[in-house]
């Protein structure tokens, strides 16, 4: 039923004439009082919706805004970061009568969603991600984005109480600056267990790809790392293999407890549901949609996995301090004095950043005690 739906959409618009369509759509003028408070909602994800992992998460938070009143969601699962998903958007604009739409994944926003968005400046588009820039891209696009790396630097609390070997590592897809952040911050927190701590990191080139996920964790589990985390679109391989050769796992994205509930210890999850409620809510009362819209721990954008049954008494007392200071807000994960793995000063001794700190938006190295290359 998805494919053949999905294959409706994607030549929807070689069939049909989308002007005469997009007139007989009820909801599109605007003009009746019901129009005012009814919605429809595009969700567009580059996986399965159900991958324990980048897009499960996004469709949880789409599930949160189906309840709502008024609210009609259209889904499209494993929608290829090609001209694919500016089809998908057309047909659900156009076929389905959306006027919010989320397409998910990094790929999809240039020139995909650009290119959608420059053809219909009534429609609004929010990206998931850091690349939306003022004055660049067009007003009725923008971005959301969590500050995911509060969550690993809480991984890292626990996987510092956890190793017994002092190496941890992380298998990640591309060195792009949230994934970055995360492997820095990751480290962090474990080094505030243990300075002595390193972390290995692994990239594979791509946001999946199982095969390249399972050799990258048998790789570092081979180098002695006993406690894995990752950032890739389904952390399922990485969890169950890691769990699998007796390491510990720290998750990301969505829960993937189930996975390896002995050697799960926590996880960074998003939620996205808090995120989806506030955009759908502004736009049903005509409000404004943020353009560049970012979120903690505090804000709700984010949250954490329940400590597993291997988080020691001590580690689980770290963990939740550090937590309840996170909530407060302002609480620096990058703070000086920093180098980088090359030994480089990056931040400097007086110097520290708070979670909405904008330089993190364009991290480009790898912390002091990271051994891998962003190269």
């Amino acid at each position: 039923m998805t494919k053949l739906l999905s294959m409706n959409r994607r030549n929807f618009l070689q069939a049909s004439a989308a002007g005469a369509l997009a007139g007989a759509m009820p909801g599109l003028t605007g003009s009746s009082a019901a129009a005012q408070t009814a919605l429809t909602v595009g969700f567009i994800y580059v996986g399965p919706k159900d991958d324990y992992g980048y897009n499960q998460a996004h469709a949880e938070g789409a599930a949160v805004i189906k309840a709502l009143p008024g609210v009609t969601l259209v889904e499209e699962e494993n929608v290829p970061e090609t001209v694919d998903v500016q089809k998908t958007m057309e047909s659900m604009i156009n076929l389905d009568g959306a006027t919010l739409l989320f397409p998910t994944s990094f790929g999809y926003f240039d020139p995909h969603m650009l290119a959608v968005a420059a053809k219909h400046p009534d429609i609004q588009f929010r990206h998931c991600g850091g690349l939306w820039q003022e004055g660049k891209n067009p007003a009725n696009t923008g971005s959301y984005f969590g500050y995911i790396f509060q969550g690993q630097y809480l991984n890292g609390i626990a996987a510092g109480h956890a190793t017994k070997s002092k190496k941890i590592g992380f298998v990640a897809a591309k060195p792009i600056p949230q994934v970055l952040q995360n492997i820095n911050a990751f480290l962090l927190g474990a080094r505030t267990v243990d300075p002595g701590i390193t972390c290995q990191v692994i990239f594979t080139g791509e946001w999946s790809l199982a095969v390249k996920e399972a050799e990258a964790t048998n790789a570092l589990v081979d180098q002695g790392a006993d406690v894995i985390t990752c950032h890739v679109d389904s952390p399922k391989v990485v969890v169950e293999t890691a769990a699998g050769r007796g390491a510990f796992v720290c998750g990301y994205h969505a829960n993937q407890s189930p996975l390896a509930p002995e050697k799960y210890l926590t996880g960074a999850e998003w939620a996205w549901g808090n995120v989806y409620s506030d955009f759908v809510k502004k736009a049903q009362a005509g409000e404004k949609l943020g353009n560049f819209v970012r979120g903690g721990l505090k804000d709700g954008f984010v949250k954490m996995s329940a400590l597993g049954p291997a988080v020691s008494a001590e580690g689980r007392k770290a963990f939740e301090t550090t937590q309840a200071e996170m909530m407060k807000g302002g609480f620096s994960v990058f703070k000086g004095p920093l180098k980088d793995n090359k030994g480089d000063t990056v931040v400097a001794a007086d110097k520290s950043y708070a979670e909405d700190a904008i330089e993190l938006e364009s991290m480009n190295y790898l912390v002091e005690g990271v051994v891998g290359s962003t190269a």
